[in-house]
């Protein structure tokens, strides 16, 4: 048996979920975005998990209130995670959380927070060339091709100082198992990753501050080439400080087409335009 209650707007439907006080699971679906953000910003106090469904990941969504053990839950049942309580977990263990399931342009939607597999746009201009005003979720550039060669790896280990075998000796690198012959560091690739996307000239972009979840996921051989993907993921306004901070989405892939590293790129943006030097 299945009861259907008619609604007469968005607002409407999430008033009527409320009156329920309380589920483990809602699902929301919608090929809408402004409509799955709204139903699950208003659910999600009320849930503790919310399956959004569009055309995008209908074939393979797990379905309404399926469990998935190693989700962390939020709201009445907090269920999944095997969640501890001693120290700074034990605080968030009280705090209101809902897991969203979805398709990636509809987590990006809701989330304000670019998740790999949903869409990207050319802003039509270097992204660092863009002020943090401008600057929208999904703003991406895709570079040109490098190649890495024999000597780009002996210059670095002479620059670092890293002399590792994997990087420096034929013979012993292909007894390790994970690389089977010479391979380039992983911090040069960071570098030329650099090289390959940032704009020299002054702009916008005013600092790196850092790099998170760096992971390198394929080993990079001489001959190989690189090109780099990097995509304006997240931002934080700091008006009292004239900018904000923009986190960049950034995979490198090889010739191949196979991601070799990933990571985020911290910057801070200065929130209006700049002016250009005299002369320029």
């Amino acid at each position: 048996m299945a009861t259907v209650v008619p609604y007469q707007s968005g607002q409407d439907a999430i008033e009527l979920a409320q009156r329920g006080e309380g589920s483990l699971a809602a699902s929301v679906f919608t090929a809408d975005e402004s409509i799955a953000t709204q139903l699950v910003l208003g659910l999600a106090p009320y849930h503790g998990r919310i399956v959004v469904v569009d055309r995008n990941c209908a074939k393979e969504s797990t379905g309404h209130g399926t469990p998935l053990a190693p989700l962390v839950h939020g709201g009445p049942g907090r269920a999944g995670g095997g969640e501890e309580m001693g120290g700074i977990r034990g605080v968030l263990h009280y705090m209101q959380r809902t897991a969203v399931q979805g398709s990636p342009q509809t987590l990006t939607a809701i989330g304000g927070r670019f998740v790999r597999g949903s869409r990207v746009q050319d802003p039509g201009r270097h992204p660092f060339r863009i002020p943090f005003n401008q600057l929208h979720i999904g703003d991406t550039l895709n570079s040109a091709e490098r190649e890495v060669t024999v000597e780009d790896i002996e210059k670095f280990a002479a620059l670092s100082g890293d002399n590792f075998y994997a990087h420096m000796d034929e013979k012993e690198a292909a007894r390790n198992p994970l690389f089977g012959g010479r391979v380039a560091h992983g911090y040069f690739l960071i570098s030329a990753a650099a090289g390959l996307f940032v704009d020299a000239a002054y702009g916008p972009v005013l600092g790196n501050y850092g790099l998170d979840q760096l992971r390198f996921v394929k080993p990079v051989k001489p001959t190989d080439r690189i090109k780099v993907r990097l995509t304006c993921a997240e931002k934080s306004l700091r008006a009292d400080k004239g900018w904000g901070e923009v986190a960049w989405d950034t995979e490198i892939t090889n010739q191949n087409n196979e991601t070799v590293a990933s990571y985020t790129v911290l910057t801070m943006v200065s929130i209006h335009a700049v002016p250009d030097s005299p002369g320029v």
